[in-house]
């Protein structure tokens, strides 16, 4: 019964994707859609996408991490260079983009592995202190990197292009610094994005309601319980933390992809994007996936929507957030939506409110 209650959640969960999808569809085919929210409908699914994924670690394994963005940077950087690398060897766009996806994930992993490591040992304020920094580790060796091909193979320099040495017929410079990469081809589109998106479910939902799952929930709950019946913490947190980082890394791929320059800017991959995907995680409850995809949604769009009011947009933006954030955590109101939610079940059963 369980699994047929969570699949039956589940399917909820994707239908609302899809039915997002087909509503968007239909309005930009009647030409309701403006241009300004057609640029919107990527970034919402790789919103969407961080969000989920960040809940896996923050929501589901409970650790608290403030470097997502350093992972969705690792995954963007790692894609966007594989791409331009292939031009010659792969000239379909399309297959590069399918294989820059598997790329940035499979490092951004790598790195939720070899940061997993000795980070998941900390608890608490330790750990989020670490994985912040490592975002803005990313961040600044990114900006101070300089990578050209020429002939003779790849060449590094952390100086300026000229120090790289490539030579002026067939040298090519890929990564220039703080300009970061140009040229990447614009592959992704709503529709690619809300495919990822549902495999990010997919992912996601069919891993917390495993075994290995609730293994992960009760590392969550109780971790000397959990050691106690012979659950090995570290395997568990150390495959939560990786899934969630491969993921941020394929929503960065997809935001490489977006754009035709790439550059590690602090807007991009800074601080501050660590702290509004964990926003969407908090407003759209810790654990709920669904509400993680509904917040990143909605959020990501209203800035946009007030923005007619002006100078109210930001103070009406706030105060959407502060409503949100009770709605979701305040006892009072999970109390009220309790007693709602069983005054609905019993108007449509009568016959066992009465009993």
């Amino acid at each position: 019964m369980k699994k047929l209650k969570y699949g039956y959640k589940n399917l909820i969960t994707y239908a609302m994707v899809i039915a997002f999808w087909a509503v968007v569809q239909l309005l930009i085919a009647t030409g309701n859609l403006s241009s300004l929210m057609k640029g919107l409908l990527v970034p919402v699914c790789y919103y969407a996408i961080l969000a989920v994924s960040l809940n896996l670690t923050v929501g589901i394994l409970g650790e608290l991490s403030l470097g997502h963005a350093g992972f969705m940077c690792v995954g963007a950087f790692s894609g966007a260079f594989f791409t331009r690398c292939m031009e010659e060897a792969i000239p379909s766009v399309g297959a590069r983009f399918f294989l820059a996806l598997l790329i940035g994930a499979a490092v951004a992993g790598v790195f939720g592995i070899l940061i997993g490591i000795p980070v998941l040992r900390l608890k608490g304020d330790y750990l989020a202190i670490v994985t912040l920094a490592f975002g803005e580790i990313i961040k600044n060796l990114i900006n101070v990197m300089y990578v050209g091909r020429d002939h003779n193979g790849f060449h590094f320099s952390i100086k300026d292009t000229t120090s790289l040495g490539l030579d002026k017929e067939t040298g090519v410079v890929l990564i220039k610094g703080a300009q970061g990469i140009t040229g990447t081809p614009r592959a992704a589109t709503f529709t690619i994005g809300i495919l990822l998106l549902l495999l990010t479910l997919v992912i996601v939902l069919n891993l917390i309601h495993s075994r290995t799952g609730r293994a992960v929930m009760s590392i969550r709950d109780n971790r000397i319980a959990a050691e106690s019946i012979g659950i090995n913490v570290t395997k568990y947190k150390l495959l939560a933390f990786s899934v969630s980082a491969a993921l941020a890394g394929l929503a960065g791929v997809l935001y490489a992809h977006s754009l035709s320059t790439l550059a590690a800017t602090p807007k991009t991959f800074g601080y501050n994007m660590s702290i509004m995907i964990l926003v969407y995680v908090v407003l759209g409850g810790l654990g709920n996936i669904r509400g993680s995809v509904v917040a990143a949604v909605i959020l990501t769009a209203l800035p946009e929507l007030l923005r007619g009011l002006a100078d109210y947009r930001m103070l009406i933006y706030a105060i959407v957030l502060i409503v949100m954030m009770l709605f979701n955590s305040s006892p009072k109101a999970i109390e009220l939506r309790a007693v709602l939610f069983e005054r609905l079940k019993n108007k449509k059963n009568p016959a066992k409110g009465a009993v």
